[in-house]
């Protein structure tokens, strides 16, 4: 890695000496200090020449290990799922290497570990053949849970996080488990009046762990489900009595995954403003804000309230629902296809705002501009030149009369026509990279809001559904593109 940006981050090259000293003997820690005097220049120059044969590789060596890789999936890649072959979705596992994070990540730059059997638990059905592991070699552990989809589990050393190889998302089981999200999210709809009031009348309880489960799920209604509200910390929180001409004001201020910044300012109820003055009354920063309330306490409750209700299906509900009422709001049926194109993309930005979902501008993003800019201007020069030669050719029409005169003519005509649309969907395009430069919308189109919201608005508006979700997406959203027609609506109105 020593040609990528990467290497010239401090935090990178800290945790990566740290993480490489401990790899060390004790008299090798005692000769290797300095990460400044280390020079890895001969182990990099062996792995590009190791990319340079890749690189170089023949088109029968190529077929060789396309063959091989098939061969991989077809003994690795499928598994029977109550009698069904079902296609695994991803069965390799990531090559240890180091991490790298998105922004400032205060992890980047760590050594993650090779993943050994014995790292590894194995989830199967009691009476099928267990996988064997590698010679020499033994699992973790083998379970039969049919409570869960993996199928295989292990603990990332960086975040000390498990991670799963699951089935693809085509497959049977996790198709409905996508759709019976979606249709929970849709109840929720019908319930969430009666649920606010439900834990408004809860403000008031005797009990400071009601009150405290009460004021978290308002947050997490308030805040679409985005804040993880049993971790939140005195520290992530100011309160405010008066704030730029507002009352009662809460602000968030947290570094989120990946480090991402939230910070978000809401008003708040007087009475839930007050509960949050006695819950961080006495209390340090780094102090818990709920210390009465953990994650699965508040998911059992909230699945009292609701079949099927967790804090997910609160963000699922709000980013579907901002999707529906945006898409209904700015889509003009007589736009082109490249204009509703930027209506869609510009209502997942106002998801992505509404979740949070920010990313560092790509590297490349001011590079793109210019070279979307250096078209649209050369378009211009274009039509400009065409325009010119139009109305010569127009006014030779005019006077000679001739059938000839006025076919060459209209031909421009349409020429000119084509070219301005052209220019009209590179300005569209330069529209929407600027707009999106610092909005992650993928996520947010996989798991967060209702894909038939999408699909019934391509069906409407008659925009190609492969303009919205790409070849792996459809494969993902079958179940909706074929379920879904153009009436339907998320609220089911």
């Amino acid at each position: 890695m020593l040609n990528h940006e990467y290497c010239r981050n401090t935090i990178f090259n800290r945790n990566f000496f740290m993480d490489f000293r401990g790899t060390m003997t004790y008299n090798e820690r005692k000769i290797i200090k300095d990460f400044h005097k280390c020079n890895f220049y001969e182990i990099f120059e062996y792995f590009q020449a190791e990319s340079n044969k890749l690189r170089a590789a023949t088109k029968e060596e190529k077929l060789s290990e396309k063959e091989e890789n098939e061969s991989l999936i077809s003994k690795y890649g499928f598994c029977l799922l109550d009698g069904h072959c079902e296609r695994i979705n991803n069965f390799r596992l990531e090559a240890p290497g180091l991490f790298l994070g998105r922004g400032d990540h205060p992890k980047m730059g760590m050594i993650r570990h090779r993943v050994w059997a014995c790292d590894i638990t194995i989830n199967c059905g009691r009476d099928s053949k267990i996988p064997m592991p590698p010679r020499g070699e033994m699992w973790k552990e083998v379970r039969h849970d049919n409570t869960v989809t993996w199928l295989a589990s292990w603990t990332d050393n960086v975040h000390g996080q498990n991670k799963y190889i699951i089935l693809n998302p085509r497959s049977k089981i996790r198709c409905e488990s996508d759709h019976n999200k979606y249709e929970a999210a849709r109840r929720l709809h019908k319930l969430i009046d009666k649920i606010r009031a439900t834990y408004s009348e809860e403000w008031k309880s005797k009990r400071i762990y009601v009150r405290q489960r009460a004021i978290a799920l308002y947050f997490i209604d308030k805040l679409a489900g985005t804040v993880r509200c049993s971790s939140l910390r005195v520290e992530d929180i100011q309160l405010h009595r008066y704030l730029m001409d507002k009352e009662y004001v809460v602000v968030f201020d947290f570094l989120r995954k990946d480090s991402i910044r939230y910070y978000n300012m809401i008003e708040v109820e007087p009475r839930v403003f007050n509960n949050l003055k006695v819950f961080v009354k006495d209390k340090e920063k780094g102090d818990s804000l709920f210390e009465c309330l953990n994650a699965h306490e508040l998911n059992d409750h909230l699945k009292e309230l609701m079949v099927g209700l967790t804090t997910k299906i609160f963000r699922t509900y709000y980013a579907s629902l901002t999707l529906q009422n945006q898409l209904d709001e700015l889509t003009d049926e007589n736009a082109t296809v490249p204009e509703k194109l930027l209506v869609y993309n510009r209502a997942n930005r106002a998801v992505a705002i509404l979740c949070n979902h920010q990313r560092s501008v790509p590297k490349r993003h001011q590079q793109i501009m210019e070279n979307l800019r250096k078209k649209i201007h050369n378009k211009n020069n274009a039509i400009n030149d065409l325009e010119a030669e139009f109305i010569e050719l127009e006014k030779s029409a005019n006077l000679s009369k001739t059938v000839k005169d006025k076919m060459i003519a209209a031909r421009k005509g349409k020429q000119l026509e084509c070219l301005k649309d052209q220019l009209k969907t590179l300005k569209l395009e330069e529209t929407n990279r600027e707009e999106n430069k610092n909005v992650a919308l993928t996520t947010l189109k996989l798991s967060y809001t209702d894909p038939r919201i999408a699909v019934a608005w391509c069906k409407k508006n008659n925009v190609p559904i492969e303009k919205i979700f790409n070849k792996t997406q459809r494969t993902k959203f079958l179940w909706a593109i074929h379920t879904a027609d153009e009436n339907y609506n998320f609220l089911g109105e």
